[in-house]
C-alpha cells in the first residue's frame, strides 16, 4: 500500500495571505499543494489563474497539484505548465480529445491526472489508466469548498484499486471533497492514497495544520 499523502486545498486558505499560507502548509507537513482552478463555466465558481500560481511558486518547494475545472481545457494546458504546475489534472468532459490532452501534458514533462465528478462513469478513463499518473475522484460536486462528503463515490475508488492490482499499474488515487477526520479512514480503506482537504486542514483544531495533517493520515 502506498503511503498516505495530504494535498491541502488552498481554496480554504486566507487569499490575502496566500504566500504565508503555503509556507504554513509546507512547515506543517503537507505533501503537496492542491490548487483548484475554476472558470465559472465548467463549474459554477471562479478562482485563480496562471499568474497567481506563478507568483506562489517561489514561496514553496512542494509539488503543485493543479486541478483544472475549466472547459475547453486543452488550450490552457501550456499556461498552467509554464506557471509551475507539477501535476495537471483535467476532466474527460472538458476536452474534445482526452488522448491528445494527456500527450500534451506529458510533452511539458508534467504528471497527468484525470478527474471524475460524482456522476461521471469510470469508463471515461479506464483505457488511459496505463498512461496517467493520478486519478482524482470528486466526492462532492465541484465548484465550492465546504460541501458534504458523498460516500457513494467510494465504489469508484474500489473499482480503480481492483483494476490497478489486476493490471499491475501504479497510478495514484486521489479523493477530493468534504474530507475530514471521520471519513478519511473509509476513503483510505477504499484505496485512496492522496487526500485533498481544505476546510479540515485550515480550520480544525484552531488552525493547527501539522496536527490536522497527521490526523488525516491516521497518525
Amino acid at each position: 500500500m502506498k503511503n498516505i499523502q495530504i494535498s491541502p486545498s488552498i481554496l480554504s486558505a486566507d487569499f490575502s495571505q496566500l504566500g504565508t499560507e503555503i509556507k504554513r502548509l509546507e512547515e506543517g507537513g503537507a505533501d503537496m499543494i492542491h490548487v483548484d482552478v475554476m472558470d465559472g463555466h465548467f463549474v459554477p465558481n471562479l478562482t485563480i489563474g496562471p499568474p497567481v500560481i506563478k507568483a506562489l511558486r517561489k514561496h514553496c518547494t512542494l509539488k503543485f497539484d493543479v486541478h483544472l475545472m475549466i472547459s475547453p481545457v486543452h488550450k490552457y494546458i501550456k499556461a498552467y505548465a509554464d506557471a509551475g504546475a507539477d501535476i495537471i489534472t483535467i476532466h474527460p468532459e472538458a476536452t474534445q480529445n482526452l488522448k491528445e490532452s494527456i500527450k500534451t501534458i506529458k510533452d511539458f514533462k508534467k504528471k497527468v491526472g484525470i478527474s471524475l465528478n460524482p456522476e461521471s462513469k469510470i469508463e471515461l478513463l479506464t483505457e488511459f489508466l496505463d498512461q496517467i499518473d493520478l486519478v482524482l475522484i470528486m466526492s462532492v460536486n465541484p465548484g465550492f469548498g465546504g460541501q458534504k462528503f458523498m460516500p457513494e463515490v467510494l465504489d469508484k475508488i474500489k473499482q480503480l484499486k481492483k483494476i490497478q492490482q489486476e493490471k499491475n499499474l501504479s497510478f495514484d488515487i486521489e479523493i477530493d471533497g468534504g474530507i475530514n477526520f471521520e471519513n478519511c479512514k473509509i476513503a483510505i480503506e477504499a484505496g485512496a492514497n492522496i487526500l485533498v482537504s481544505g476546510t479540515t486542514v485550515f480550520k480544525s483544531n484552531d488552525g493547527d495544520i501539522k496536527k490536522n495533517i497527521n490526523l488525516l493520515k491516521l497518525k
